[in-house]
């Protein structure tokens, strides 16, 4: 397919099925209706990330009918779905973490096994490269990350502009590679968010939902297992692009966690809702967040991929900021947050 005629399409498409989503969920009544947390104050439509699924689901089908997509690649990409599924069923009626996370795992485990030997990471000093410990951590690295998408998708527009701007970075390491799945995979994932994200930025008529943000999680971690393995990207590459995210959502469960709470229930405490409300805006938070990945973070993420070596001490420096702001912003503390305190 031309180079422009992909994305072009998928973000066309993405626009008038999303559109057509919040039609049907206007019609049969699938609203997140607000609660004393929410960041919306009018019930509105859930579940436009489904547009994201559908379109990543057709085309996925599409490249491995063609040979394009490996079969491996293509049966770890069915965890994928199946997130998303478990996503779609918890929009529709919610499913208690006792059986959502156990299920999770089994996914995660799924996709690890089709994907195979996880490719080393890299300490400076030491590396780890015993499989016994590589693909466990990969497990709870999927399901850490389909968890944390779920926690940071809770203003308008931060969960899609995140994909759009991982998608758009990681293509300048896996775009000249030999293999076009990966490359074509991160096409449809960008260009599908960036279609969603017409009808979700500030004020949202449609919600990602469950759907799509598991989704969206778990398939940046299957492209990270991925590139890792053709040696493309590093993990520390993809810790530092993803940074804002783990960072916040790392430090308010931890934060939840000590204070004993519970952690696992809905909450609005993340650093990025903390921002919204003190300077009363989605818009805003977004826009910033979106700077931080392309200003900050991507030229740390490039080069901790040409010095591999120093990936690990690359990411602590990169993220070290981003800590403080999440601490500065009050991430995992309940009530009024002031910034003057």
């Amino acid at each position: 397919m031309s180079t422009l005629v992909l994305p072009a399409g998928v973000f066309v498409i993405s626009v008038i099925l999303t559109g057509l989503l919040r039609a049907l969920a206007l019609r049969l009544r699938i609203l997140d209706v607000p609660v004393e947390r929410s960041a919306h104050s009018a019930p509105t439509p859930v579940g436009g990330g489904a547009a994201i699924v559908l379109l990543n689901a057709a085309y996925a089908l599409y490249f491995y009918a063609d040979g394009t997509l490996p079969h491996s690649i293509f049966m770890a990409l069915l965890g994928a779905f199946a997130v998303a599924f478990l996503g779609f069923i918890d929009d529709l009626r919610s499913i208690h973490a006792r059986w959502r996370v156990p299920l999770h795992f089994a996914v995660a485990i799924w996709s690890v096994a089709w994907l195979g030997d996880v490719a080393p990471i890299d300490l400076g000093l030491v590396s780890i490269d015993s499989q016994w410990i590589l693909q466990p951590l990969a497990v709870v690295a999927l399901v850490w990350l389909l968890n944390l998408y779920n926690f940071m998708d809770g203003i308008d527009g931060i969960a899609g502009s995140e994909l759009v701007c991982i998608s758009l970075v990681s293509l300048f390491f896996v775009i000249n590679t030999l293999d076009d799945s990966v490359t074509l995979i991160m096409v449809v994932l960008g260009a599908a968010s960036a279609g969603f994200l017409v009808w979700n930025w500030e004020p949202a008529s449609i919600f990602m939902g469950d759907v799509g943000s598991g989704f969206s999680g778990f398939m940046l971690g299957l492209l990270a297992l991925i590139t890792m393995q053709q040696g493309s990207m590093t993990a520390w590459s993809w810790l530092i692009l993803l940074g804002v995210f783990v960072v916040d959502a790392t430090i308010t469960l931890l934060r939840r966690f000590l204070a004993k709470e519970r952690w696992y229930d809905g909450h609005a405490s993340h650093a990025y809702q903390h921002a919204a409300r003190h300077y009363g805006s989605h818009g805003k938070v977004t826009i910033t967040v979106v700077l931080i990945n392309i200003c900050w973070l991507a030229p740390w993420s490039v080069a901790s991929v040409f010095y591999p070596k120093l990936g690990f001490f690359l990411s602590l420096f990169a993220l070290s900021p981003l800590v403080m702001l999440a601490l500065k912003f009050d991430a995992g503390k309940s009530g009024q947050f002031d910034i003057t305190e």
